[in-house]
């Protein structure tokens, strides 16, 4: 092709572009849009009900950004969905939101509650004139104006495992997510999936959590830092449910610098019965202190989760940082000073959610010694004291046999082997970790 007729081909291609995307934004201008005869500026049209007839072209080119990521095949099997989710709050609502958004045809919100004012801090699409309604009208009312196609079902009830059949089973959802923040209809919930083989996906706790860098997707066998992950563990335990269920949790750790929930006033006690203090029985009297941007970083994660998994784009969530075997070889060689050191009982006192808290949080990922972080080992840091958390340390295996050498078996003192800082940050660390240990 001469550069003359490329040049006439490349105009020609660009202007038929350019007029195919004209024509699509008319047409959904023509179709959102509507004026009356006295009112100059254009007003959103508004959808009360699904439309089944709506443009597929209009669509395609509202996911038009979905279909170039995850392919044709991928996006098919994302509008198949028909997703439930149970719980309309903060991590629910966001999650919801994030679902429709990406082309989900089916969804079923569940929740008892009303939108309150301090609910805007932290809910998806709420705003003032929504206060006293329905968080599942809600939800319905303003996902229907951003995608007019999807059919929305919105039911103003509380689950429970009476009507958890009709609420999870009726037309055969392909997936439920759990956003609900008491404990024992969350248990009730997660068993009764679980038992039906119903794929489901769950959120622990976002209250009280402020660093987004710590939002983990994993089984929920895996789950740590979350008090309310270790109840719900708990007690599917005692159902006979130990793994099989993702969750989405932070293993951001308790301090107590940082919000947490405040016990109630003493005069509410001595008037006695304070659980009528609740909107309902057997939910939590206390408010929650809740950093808006937490519960949103919940919902979208688990939207995100359902939408790359459902439609097969390769993601691999990372369970403890994905660092399970390394945890393991760290603890193993642990066990193995054991035995060098001629102890009798190689078994330790410590567990491998305890390697991954002394890796990640006490030494932060490295040795105190030369800095690396590659190669690691546990080692007992003084030979006279016992097996503690605040007696291993982290070190490079190379390190882990000098200090077996020369301090554990030669006898040598920490200070004749290693240099006053080392011995000052390793003392930071441990004093660090006594300190956390009694918020752990």
């Amino acid at each position: 092709m001469s550069r003359s007729n490329l040049a006439l081909w490349t105009a020609a291609t660009a202007v038929t572009t350019a007029v195919v995307t004209a024509t699509v934004i008319e047409a959904a201008r023509y179709y959102f849009l509507s004026s009356g005869p006295k009112t100059p500026v254009a007003r959103s049209k508004e959808f009360t009900d699904t439309v089944p007839n709506y443009s597929e072209e209009l669509i395609r080119e509202q996911l038009a950004r979905n279909y170039v990521f995850l392919g044709e095949e991928g996006m098919k099997k994302v509008r198949d969905q028909f997703v439930v989710v149970v719980g309309a709050g903060g991590v629910g609502s966001n999650c919801v939101t994030a679902l429709v958004r990406s082309g989900v045809s089916k969804v079923r919100i569940i929740d008892f509650d009303q939108v309150t004012l301090s609910s805007l801090n932290r809910h998806s699409v709420a705003i003032g004139r929504d206060v006293g309604t329905s968080k599942v009208d809600c939800l319905r009312r303003h996902l229907l104006q951003i995608a007019p196609w999807c059919e929305i079902e919105a039911i103003n009830t509380l689950f429970n495992l009476e009507n958890a059949e009709s609420l999870l089973l009726k037309d055969s959802p392909t997936y439920v997510v759990d956003c609900i923040d008491n404990i024992d209809t969350k248990v009730d919930l997660l068993s009764f999936c679980h038992s039906k083989g119903i794929q489901v996906i769950s959120s622990m706790g976002a209250a009280c959590k402020s660093d987004s860098t710590r939002v983990n997707v994993a089984d929920i066998s895996a789950s740590d830092e979350d008090p309310l992950a270790r109840s719900v563990r708990r007690r599917l335990k005692k159902r006979g449910i130990i793994n099989g269920i993702p969750c989405v949790f932070s293993s951001e750790k308790p301090d107590p610098r940082k919000a947490s929930l405040l016990p109630l006033p003493d005069e509410e006690f001595e008037k006695g019965h304070v659980d009528q203090l609740s909107a309902l029985q057997n939910f939590r009297v206390r408010i929650l202190p809740v950093l808006g941007t937490m519960p949103a970083m919940f919902g979208l994660t688990i939207a995100t989760y359902i939408v790359t998994t459902v439609s097969g784009y390769p993601v691999e969530p990372i369970e403890g940082k994905n660092r399970i075997k390394v945890y393991d070889g760290i603890l193993q060689s642990l066990a193995g000073q054991q035995s060098r050191l001629g102890e009798k009982d190689q078994r330790v006192q410590i567990s491998l959610s305890d390697v991954n808290y002394i890796l990640e949080e006490v030494f932060r990922g490295k040795s105190p010694i030369s800095g690396f972080s590659t190669r690691l080992a546990l080692s007992r840091w003084k030979r006279e004291e016992p097996l503690s958390l605040q007696n291993v340390v982290i070190m490079t295996k190379e390190e882990q046999k000098v200090h077996e050498d020369r301090v554990l078996l030669g006898g040598e003192s920490l200070e004749t082997v290693y240099p006053p800082a080392v011995l000052e940050l390793v003392e930071k660390r441990f004093r660090e970790e006594k300190y956390y240990s009694e918020f752990r």
